[in-house]
C-alpha cells in the first residue's frame, strides 16, 4: 500500500466570520504546515488567522479557508453561525437608519412616538398567534423585534443616561439565569410548572424589594387582563375570594366575571377576543349574504339581520 496523501481540511466559514473557529478544526490547525484562504475569504480574515491567499492545495499538511459551501476536496469542517448571529445584521440595520444619511423618518422618532407602533405590532403577532398563521406569526416576530432595537438606539442616543441594545441583552440573560437557578446553578430542584411560576414570582418579589403583591401588574393592559392580573395576583398572596370587586354597577360585575374566569383556569382575555372575533365574522358573513342576494349590505333592518344571520353562531 501506498503511502497517504497529505492531510488536507477544508474549513468552511460563514460569509460573516464571528472570530471563533470550529473545535473540530483545532488539531489540524495546529498539525498543517500551512494555512490558506480562497478568494472569497474577507481580507480581515486572512489577516486575522495569518492565511495565505491560494485557490489550490500545496505539497504539505493545509488547512483551507474558505466561504463556499459546496468546496468539499478536503475533511471538511463546518463553522455554522451560531444561533442569533442575524441579530448582530438586525442591529446593524437598526443603527444605519438611525445615523446621519439613514432614514430621515426613522431618525426623528422618540420612545413616545414609537408607543402606538409597539401596540399596533404587539396586537398583530397575538391575532398572528390566533390565526395560527406561521409566516404571519414569523414575521410579526419580526416587527416586535424591530421594536426593541428601536427603543434600544434611541436609548443609546440618550446624553444623560445611554443604554445599549447590548445591555438590554444583557439584563436579560443575568434576569434569565437569576430567576432559573434549578437550571444554571443546580441549587435547586423544580419538577413542575407551577412550581417554576410560583418561584420565578419569590424570586421577581426579592430581587424588585416590592411592598405589594399587585406592584409590578401593568395597569395599562387591556382591563380584561388587567382584571385576571390582579386576581391571579392576590390569589397567590391568599386574598379571600370574597374580598374581590363586588356590586350591581358594571365594573364590578365585568371585574367578578373575569375574576371568576381566572380562578377556573380560564384566561377571560383570550375568551372574550375569541368572542369578539367570532361576532365579527358572523357580521360579515351575513352582510356577504345579503349582498350576494341583491340587498345592500349598508342598509340593513333588524329582520333583514336576522334573516341574513348565519345560523350556527356562538
Amino acid at each position: 500500500m501506498g503511502n497517504p496523501g497529505p492531510r488536507r481540511t477544508v474549513v468552511v466559514l460563514p460569509e460573516r466570520w464571528s472570530g471563533v473557529f470550529p473545535a473540530a478544526a483545532l488539531p489540524a490547525l495546529r498539525a498543517a504546515d500551512r494555512v490558506l484562504a480562497d478568494a472569497g475569504v474577507p481580507d480581515e480574515v486572512v489577516a486575522a488567522t495569518g492565511a495565505e491567499r491560494a485557490d489550490g492545495w500545496g505539497d504539505g499538511a493545509e488547512v483551507l479557508l474558505t466561504t463556499d459551501p459546496s468546496r468539499d476536496d478536503g475533511d471538511v469542517v463546518r463553522a455554522d453561525p451560531p444561533a442569533g448571529a442575524a441579530l448582530l445584521d438586525a442591529a446593524a440595520v437598526m443603527d444605519r437608519l438611525r445615523s446621519p444619511g439613514g432614514c430621515p423618518w426613522d431618525a426623528e422618532q422618540t420612545h413616545e412616538s414609537l408607543l402606538q407602533y409597539l401596540i399596533e405590532e404587539a396586537y398583530e403577532l397575538y391575532e398572528a398567534i390566533e390565526d395560527g398563521d406561521r409566516e404571519a406569526v414569523r414575521e410579526e416576530l419580526g416587527d416586535v423585534l424591530l421594536q426593541v432595537l428601536f427603543h434600544a438606539r434611541v436609548a443609546a442616543e440618550d446624553p444623560e443616561r445611554p443604554f445599549t441594545i447590548d445591555d438590554v441583552a444583557g439584563d436579560l440573560v443575568a434576569k434569565l439565569v437569576g430567576r432559573h437557578p434549578h437550571v444554571f446553578a443546580g441549587s435547586e430542584r423544580i419538577d413542575t410548572a407551577e412550581r417554576q411560576e410560583h418561584r420565578w414570582e419569590e424570586l421577581k418579589r426579592a430581587e424588585k424589594q416590592r411592598e405589594s403583591s399587585v406592584d409590578g401588574v401593568p395597569l395599562g393592559q387591556p382591563a380584561v387582563a388587567l382584571a385576571a392580573k390582579l386576581t391571579s395576583r392576590t390569589a397567590r398572596a391568599h386574598l379571600p375570594a370574597d374580598l374581590l370587586p363586588s356590586g350591581s354597577g358594571v365594573g364590578e360585575q365585568l371585574f367578578a366575571l373575569a375574576a371568576q374566569a381566572k380562578l377556573a383556569g380560564v384566561d377571560p382575555e383570550a375568551e372574550l377576543r375569541a368572542a369578539a372575533r367570532r361576532f365579527a365574522d358572523a357580521v360579515r358573513s351575513a352582510e356577504r349574504t345579503a349582498a350576494a342576494d341583491g340587498a345592500d349590505p349598508h342598509a340593513l333592518d333588524a329582520d333583514a339581520w336576522k334573516r341574513y344571520w348565519p345560523r350556527e353562531r356562538s
